[in-house]
């Protein structure tokens, strides 16, 4: 961090040297500011007619200098100060006031979304000395909608308040107030949120599925929060004094990621996390990490980094946290704007031999689909949402061993096996990686030569999980990106799974309105009146 930050022009070089001159000041732990150090910000900011702030570390040393103007102060990165989780900053915020006012909104904005120990505002006489230093603090605890605690102001001489100790004193109330994050767990803690102007049911619906994305990828959910408005805000999404309430939220429960179930845009992500001091990832980025960790083969693991830095690029920003996960830094707070831009161009090459090495893939699945054709194998694609039990429909009608796991996901690279019919009838069944509702625009590109092997399919059986509560909506997330893919004229069977979770009355109505086939996917002795439709329908 810079030791003098903002604008200088126009001051003297006395001034700026007295400026300077601060760092090697110290504060005692105990003291807000002391005397001799409010007497001089103060009559320089008399002088100057701008306002002054200081930031100050624990250890009572001045970290920053600021020169605002006669408005306010702007607060630098100060993301190298790193907090731990349910921690404040390990900051606070000493500045001018140059209106005889106390503590403004700004300043208590400020407190809460930067994770300021204490703020504190000083305001002068008319004659340049300090007259009263106004002092405020995070409450652990919301009051009557209030996330801070202002204390009565304090009079020059009266600047011992034992200010290590109240901080620390709001740090075990923090930790009390909520659970303790295990620092050795490995786990990143997350808050989800939803923004939404849908009915709150399906608000709900989906956020549940956020949950279960993020537990899928090893995250720990500490809170979920949804706020329904009747316009999003354009600009933040989420409301201020929302995010206020998050910050809070995320100090009582050590949460180091807060995951927003909306797409955010590249400006929505800079705002936020300008406001913000907290890693921030979406829905998107959610799902592209899923499928960074479950990429297995070379196919795979290109198109996963090609989708994700696609999604990167437009937001390389200065200020943001928020591509940190995926990217091991790159995008992280503070880097200069040359450093920024060889990021941008190397990101740029990489998408580039990225794009070259999937049109390669994309070649030899035509030579593969070439010798399929050509042996003459017809081939019966398995599809439908993630988790529905593709896999395991697999094993059983192949007696393989594919991967599977109650988690969203488990399958990404495609698995063929040969499938025997009952009357010597010989196919090829695939595996596909899963759907989503929503699914990201970036993993349709990029996922677009394991998609069109569905393109060479002669049958496709889209496989559902009858026991979801929602798998009315997961049929219409499905068969919409098969329109999108343009599979529409390729014959499919809706292939109804865990008959054993559900009534049979139920059943017999769902098999009439669908369409459909019941199965247990895991019961080889359910699967006969599928096989003999896939026959019917692959020999006919």
């Amino acid at each position: 961090m810079k030791r003098l930050f903002g604008s200088t022009g126009g001051l003297k070089a006395s001034q700026i040297r007295r400026l300077e001159n601060l760092y090697r000041r110290r504060i005692p732990t105990e003291f807000v500011v002391t005397f001799e150090i409010a007497r001089e910000i103060s009559k320089l900011s008399h002088e100057i007619r701008r306002q002054i702030g200081l930031l100050v570390n624990r250890l009572g040393k001045i970290a920053c200098v600021i020169v605002g103007n006669y408005q306010g102060i702007v607060i630098p990165d100060i993301s190298e100060y790193r907090a731990a989780p349910g921690r404040l900053k390990g900051l606070r915020c000493i500045h001018t006031h140059l209106k005889n006012e106390p503590l403004t909104k700004d300043d208590l904005t400020d407190l809460v979304l930067l994770r300021l120990d204490i703020i504190a505002a000083i305001t002068i006489t008319t004659d340049g000395r300090p007259n009263q230093v106004h002092v405020g603090h995070i409450l652990p605890k919301s009051q009557k909608g209030k996330q801070c605690r202002i204390l009565a102001p304090l009079n020059p001489g009266q600047l011992d308040i034992g200010c290590l100790e109240l901080i620390k004193a709001v740090e075990t109330e923090l930790a009390h107030a909520g659970h303790l994050y295990k620092a050795g767990s490995g786990k990143e803690r997350a808050i989800l949120i939803s923004v939404t102007t849908a009915p709150r049911s399906i608000a709900m619906d989906s956020l549940a599925e956020l949950k279960e994305l993020a537990l899928s990828s090893g995250i720990d959910v500490a809170a979920t929060v949804l706020q329904q408005r009747r316009r999003v805000d354009s600009r933040f999404l989420i409301g201020l004094g929302k995010l206020q309430d998050i910050t809070i939220l995320i100090l009582k429960n050590g949460a180091t990621l807060i995951i927003f179930d909306q797409e955010l845009n590249p400006s929505q992500m800079r705002s936020i996390s300008d406001k913000i001091d907290i890693k921030i990832i979406d829905r998107t980025q959610l799902i592209l990490d899923i499928f960074a960790q479950r990429a297995q083969t070379r196919e795979g693991k290109l198109q996963v980094e090609l989708a994700q830095l696609k999604y990167l690029l437009p937001r390389l920003i200065a200020k943001s946290t928020a591509m940190s996960r995926l990217t091991g830094g790159i995008g992280g707070r503070g880097p200069g704007e040359t450093k920024l831009e060889i990021h941008r161009r190397r990101v740029r090459d990489r998408i580039t031999r990225l794009g070259k090495d999937v049109l390669l893939i994309k070649k030899q699945r035509k030579q593969q689909k070439a010798r399929r054709q050509k042996k003459g194998l017809p081939v019966i694609s398995i599809i439908g949402y993630t988790n529905a039990g593709k896999s395991t429909l697999l094993n059983t009608l192949t007696k393989s061993d594919v991967r599977v796991e109650d988690r969203l996901f488990a399958t990404l690279d495609p698995s063929s096996r040969r499938l025997k019919f009952p009357k010597d009838v010989e196919v090829i069944i695939t595996d596909t990686v899963g759907f989503i509702k929503d699914l990201p625009r970036e993993l349709m590109v990029a996922f677009r030569a394991t998609f069109e092997e569905l393109e060479s399919a002669d049958l496709l059986l889209h496989i559902i999980d009858i026991s979801n509560a929602h798998f009315k909506e997961r049929i219409e997330s499905v068969e919409k990106i098969l329109g999108d893919l343009n599979l529409n004229n390729i014959p499919l069977v809706r292939v109804l799974n865990k008959q054993d979770l559900v009534d049979r009355e139920i059943i017999n109505r769902h098999i009439k309105q669908f369409e459909g086939i019941a199965i247990s996917a895991n019961n080889e002795s359910t699967l006969m009146p599928l096989l003999e439709k896939m026959q019917a329908l692959v020999s006919a």
